[in-house]
């Protein structure tokens, strides 16, 4: 019960932040992609400040056996670019830079986003299952 206590405490803290940020709004992201237009850099600021709380977070998690739960912590993700990462992180990518939105962001707006988010949502899961499938056969 307590993982799910955690859980939902951090989801709903990482939704907020997105909220206040502005990143559920495809048009920040966009913006910011639009490096020769009306470049908006606000999703730099966003980024780095996750990249310092997820540096420390794995320097402490690395110096931890065990999660605040009491749950025991995984092994670090291996280091190793191939092709299937390469080709996912380029379709992410794709995705992200054509609708505005990555996973967290379309979660976040599913209350308020309008039906965008939700046709968004339901092909971002369908990719998700087909993946899983394809996954298991190959």
């Amino acid at each position: 019960m307590t993982r799910l206590v955690i859980a939902a405490l951090s989801g709903g803290l990482f939704g907020a932040g997105l909220v206040v940020s502005g990143m559920t709004d495809p048009a920040k992201v966009q913006g910011f992609l639009d490096i020769f237009g009306a470049w908006d850099p606000t999703l730099a600021f966003v980024m780095g400040g996750a990249v310092v709380v997820m540096f420390l977070a794995w320097r402490i998690a690395a110096a931890r056996n065990r999660s605040l739960s009491g749950a025991p912590l995984p092994a670090m993700p291996e280091q190793r670019l191939d092709g299937r990462l390469i080709g996912g992180a380029a379709l992410f990518g794709l995705g992200w830079g054509l609708s505005g939105l990555c996973p967290g962001p379309a979660m976040a707006s599913l209350s308020f986003g309008g039906p965008s988010v939700w046709v968004f949502f339901a092909a971002m899961v369908a990719g998700m299952a087909l993946f899983g499938l394809w996954s298991r056969r190959a």
